[in-house]
């Protein structure tokens, strides 16, 4: 708990100032890293990497980094409970070291795309990452029914308070929902009364979010297109949910024509690590400026 304390605490004096008029995010090297399925995002904590996948079942693995390099350190997390596939295609890990941890599984039910499932899992994260499955460490299943397409958790703050906020995919009606832990990680819907707090509309195909501690930004990790191109949104949280649709900073499109999934900051702010469906070239160093 030490150890996070440290890092929150640099971040929020590295974000502290008032809002960048210019972010700028430049590629660095980028990486092909095998066995993940096609990747769905990453997290970052405490000094390691997760990425995770839909292989042929769900998984989470962790990398330290070497220099510039991820390095898989064998340690695989398979998303099945009695050896059958949960959250076969998770779409965020929302974990901040000391509230509960929640995972998304975005779940098509038609070959058109047009009608999904959306689930989110508590689960007992440390558990999961010693025993390397959902066993025993599945607490409770919940229907995000209050989403319009898709789901993708991450936690923020929101007056000092978090909360854990996600995004619908689609191209009509899209919004941003904060949810209280508290109560999500009871709950058998999100639509049951308070576990729905606050909510904005979006631009379309988020694939994740980013939080920006200390600085309440909130970052849309988006398609520019459906399923392609690379697009960074950069939001004024605060006045977002006071307007109730989304306030933008800064919105970074770049040269990519694959299918953007996920980021994550590495330990000071400026760079960061985002990952891509594709079999190549699908996890990428960014090298992040803020003026």
């Amino acid at each position: 708990m030490k150890l996070i304390s440290i890092v929150t605490t640099s971040l929020f004096f590295l974000f502290s100032s008032d809002h960048p008029v210019n972010i700028n995010m430049q590629f660095g090297q980028a990486h092909t890293i095998d066995s993940l399925g096609a990747c769905q995002g990453a997290s970052f904590q405490k000094g390691r990497l997760f990425l995770y996948g839909d292989r042929e079942v769900g998984m989470i693995r962790e990398f330290k980094m070497i220099g510039d390099s991820p390095v898989y350190i064998n340690k695989e997390c398979r998303l099945t409970e009695n050896g059958a596939d949960v959250i076969n295609h998770p779409t965020g890990i929302a974990w901040n070291g000391q509230s509960p941890t929640f995972i998304g599984n975005s779940i098509r039910l038609d070959a058109a795309g047009s009608k999904w499932k959306a689930v989110i899992y508590c689960v007992n994260w440390s558990g999961l990452l010693t025993t390397g499955t959902l066993d025993g460490n599945l607490l409770n299943t919940i229907e995000d029914d209050a989403c319009i397409q898709g789901t993708r958790p991450e936690y923020i703050q929101y007056k000092g308070k978090w909360y854990v906020a996600t995004a619908d995919y689609g191209d009509k009606g899209n919004e941003v929902r904060l949810y209280d832990p508290a109560l999500l990680q009871h709950a058998k819907r999100t639509s049951e009364k308070g576990v729905l707090v606050k909510k904005f509309t979006c631009t379309p195909w988020v694939q994740n979010l980013l939080w920006v501690p200390g600085k309440n930004i909130l970052v849309l990790i988006q398609n520019q297109i459906e399923g392609r191109k690379w697009r960074f949104t950069y939001l004024d949280f605060n006045k977002s949910i006071e307007t109730g649709t989304q306030q933008v900073i800064k919105v970074v499109d770049l040269d990519r024509t694959d299918e953007l999934e996920g980021f994550t900051f590495l330990n000071d702010g400026s760079k960061g690590i985002a990952v891509s469906s594709s079999r190549k070239d699908n996890v990428n160093n960014m090298m992040v400026s803020w003026k």
